[in-house]
């Protein structure tokens, strides 16, 4: 075979190769996680007053993430920056293609220096999270504030906290209503029940709201998504493939840091007695019963940073119940041994042709030393 040919035959396997593991790990390879996932029937659901017989399209499709961490100027390297915030626009524009939610809820710590960051560092961040979580105007995207955005509650003040909510369109206290559905969003940040202007301002608001929505049944609240969860000792009861690690369960929670209060939590549950509490923070998974009639889901970190195997929540809620399912994103690892399989297939398709070359160069030196001697 002419070198040229063998040159040309490298070269395709090369592109081949390389090609197709860059296509499939940055843009199929979403597809068939997410292909796995399926908005959860309203008629398995739970937390209503029985089962709810209104058909599937008159339930509101909620999908649920949080701690996204988009990095920022100052701890974020350049590479890690672009690696995880390619990875999380794919996963939600493939999932928006697919699932197609009415509703997007994130729940707190969209940035990761939000609490730090100047002015031009900030518009920066915004700017880059508006292109990864783009969305069609039929679709509503709710941001919560967290800690990263605004700073734990020692470090938040006015200026941070307009600043968020002027960009999100957001308020600290307020109630989103789709189909009947009400959902309370609250800035847990604020619930550090010290007296402090910001915190006086927000449980001044929920006080108002709890008045507001006991005026009737029909306004029960069905959800109360915010950033921390609700006080609980550790997430030693917490199972599943998204929970903490086994050697991390049973560190027990700082109050007012990891969790909120049990004073705060407890004034949060008797206010307005939500049928489901949705929270994010600890960037693991975990369901918890409060009171033994409260379920609260802890929604891990949408970011690859900070967990393998990111997951989201899948909620149907109509006004009298709900239901819920779990989505999972492509764990890394899997990438990582993609690229390693084909960089190992380059190896050695490399040492193949050198040894083919190699062994092509002695038999013409040989066949040449022939041809010389019966000379």
């Amino acid at each position: 075979m002419p070198r040229f040919s063998v040159r040309w035959m490298v070269a395709l396997v090369l592109i081949v190769v390389v090609g197709g593991a860059f296509i499939f790990c940055e843009y199929l390879i979403y597809f068939p996680a997410i292909l796995k996932c399926a908005w959860p029937k309203i008629s398995h659901a739970r937390g209503g007053e029985g089962i709810d017989d209104r058909p599937m399209d008159s339930a509101v499709r909620a999908m649920v993430l949080s701690d996204t961490h988009l990095l920022g100027a100052v701890g974020g390297h350049w590479f890690d920056k672009l690696r995880r915030e390619w990875q999380m626009e794919r996963a939600f524009q493939t999932a928006l293609w697919l699932l197609r939610p009415e509703i997007v809820f994130i729940l707190g710590d969209i940035f990761d220096e939000g609490k730090w960051s100047n002015q031009k560092h900030w518009e920066d961040d915004v700017r880059r999270f508006h292109r990864m979580f783009r969305h069609s105007t039929d679709i509503e995207l709710v941001v919560l504030v967290g800690n990263h955005d605004i700073g734990f509650h020692y470090e938040m003040d006015w200026f941070k906290l307009q600043r968020f909510e002027k960009v999100f369109n957001a308020s600290s206290t307020r109630i989103v209503t789709r189909k009947g559905v009400n959902f309370l969003l609250v800035n847990s940040v604020a619930l550090h029940g010290d007296g402090c202007p910001i915190c006086q301002s927000v449980e001044k608001e929920l006080t108002k709201l709890s008045r507001d929505l006991n005026c009737s049944q029909a306004d029960r609240v069905c959800s109360a998504p915010q950033h921390y969860p609700l006080y609980r000792v550790s997430d030693a009861g917490c199972t599943g493939l998204d929970a903490a690690p086994p050697e991390e369960r049973h560190l027990l929670f700082r109050e007012k840091y990891d969790v909120l209060s049990k004073e705060a939590s407890q004034k949060l549950l008797q206010w307005f007695k939500p049928r489901l509490i949705l929270s994010g923070h600890t960037h693991s998974g975990c369901e918890v019963l409060h009171d033994n009639k409260y379920p609260e889901i802890s929604v891990p970190s949408f970011s690859w940073r900070n967990r393998n195997n990111p997951s989201f929540i899948l909620a149907s809620v109509s006004p009298s119940s709900y239901a819920l399912s779990k989505c999972f994103m492509p764990e890394e690892s899997t990438v990582i041994g993609v690229y390693s399989s084909a960089g190992a297939c380059l190896l050695l398709l490399f040492l193949a042709h050198c040894l083919w070359m190699k062994g092509l160069l002695q038999c013409l030196s040989l066949c040449l030393l022939g041809k010389h001697k019966s000379l």
